[in-house]
């Protein structure tokens, strides 16, 4: 049996141009000339015959989840990296009394070191269903500066990622929560592309009221939108709202982004609080809790749509019957995703690295079929952790 005899965790930081925080302080949004300085971390799981997993968080990489991951890191040592079930209910117990996001990086690891010992991708251990994904653009939220900065310019983002490949767009709206600008924005996009692209709005918890929320569901209903997600002020954790909205509305909802884990999202499910399931590696305990969520979705009749990017979100996604879209988040038509250059090989997240078909592809390389940039990571580092 092996056992982990080594933990490194890499703190770095790199800038992306023409980005900024809206008003709000919390929302990415294009802003000209400026560069936006963020940090991520990387996880590095070694075991005593040489086996090696690797993991570069993306926009799970908080500084709270930071914190949560360099917790568990020494209660790792002297573990079997093959017990990642095991491992998963550890971790999930002793964050009991916190959001366990810095528990994702660690089993995305765990699996890249078994795919990379067997020789063979993450989405064959899984059980593989495809190897394209369709994708959506899912846009930056909307700024003041010349960027998404009004109905129209939704519009023609929107068309030009149709020209693209793409079959299917996300709007993220304003941080002002204006219930007519946003209205007016997704009945533009339904005018425009109703029947061409599958549409879908995300407010992210900025409508501030039910009534709010209400009028702007009431006009993704006139839009024909495929889903409304997370629109109201609770954050995304109330069931009776959501239950409520859906009462009054026909789009379906898709909630459960911003609780973690299989428990509170089979709460959502029986309660009738969301038609749609969100599901996350680095939000809901790895690749190992994403899958415990599709299949209970699956179990429901209800489809688990994977939120934001990443390799290890194609590596489930393309085992997973009961999903939509690969979803390629944040883009924009003036500045770039905001994901950290760290891949060596082809691997890309950025809107041009869409196929003809609309589709991104699986890496098809051991575990999570990426090289990462050591170099890059060991140039822009600020701070690095190890346990032996």
């Amino acid at each position: 049996m092996s056992q982990i005899n080594r933990v490194e965790v890499h703190e770095f930081a790199f800038e992306v141009p023409d980005l900024g925080f809206d008003r709000s302080g919390f929302n990415m949004v294009f802003q000209p000339g400026n560069r936006l300085n963020l940090s991520k971390y990387a996880v590095v799981i070694e075991a005593d015959d040489g086996a090696r997993g690797e993991y570069v968080t993306l926009w799970g990489g908080t500084k709270m989840a930071l914190g949560q991951t360099l917790s568990l890191a020494p209660q790792l040592l002297g573990r079997d990296p093959h017990q990642r079930e095991l491992i998963y209910d550890d971790c999930k117990r002793a964050l009991r009394q916190y959001d366990h996001m810095g528990v994702g990086c660690i089993d995305i690891a765990l699996w890249d070191l078994a795919g990379k010992q067997l020789g063979v991708p993450i989405w064959k251990m899984l059980g593989g269903w495809r190897t394209r994904l369709p994708t959506y653009a899912s846009s930056y939220h909307g700024d003041r500066n010349g960027g998404l900065s009004s109905a129209q310019a939704y519009v023609d983002f929107a068309e030009q990622c149709f020209e693209m490949g793409y079959r299917a767009f996300k709007m993220h709206g304003w941080c002002d929560g204006n219930v007519k600008e946003e209205s007016e924005t997704v009945l533009e996009l339904g005018r425009n592309f109703r029947g061409r692209m599958n549409l879908m709005l995300d407010p992210a918890c900025e409508l501030r009221t039910f009534a709010d929320a209400l009028a702007v569901g009431r006009a993704c209903d006139e839009a024909g939108f495929f889903w409304y997600e997370d629109p109201m002020r609770d954050g995304g954790w109330s069931q009776h709202v959501h239950r409520k909205l859906r009462h009054f509305i026909k789009t379906p909802l898709l909630q459960t982004e911003h609780v973690r884990g299989v428990e509170p999202k089979a709460d959502f499910i029986v309660n009738d609080a969301t038609d749609f399931v969100r599901a996350d590696p680095e939000y809901d305990l790895g690749i190992s809790g994403t899958m415990k969520i599709a299949h209970l979705a699956e179990a429901f009749g209800l489809d688990v749509e994977i939120h934001a990017p990443g390799p290890a979100h194609r590596h489930c996604m393309a085992a997973i019957r009961n999903t939509n879209y690969y979803e390629l988040a944040l883009v924009g038509p003036k500045c770039a995703n905001a994901m950290p250059p760290v891949y060596a090989n082809a691997y890309s997240d950025q809107l041009d690295a869409v196929g003809t078909d609309g589709c991104f592809p699986v890496p098809d390389g051991p575990g999570l079929g990426v090289k990462y940039d050591w170099e890059f990571i060991r140039k822009h580092r600020v701070a690095s952790h190890e346990f032996k």
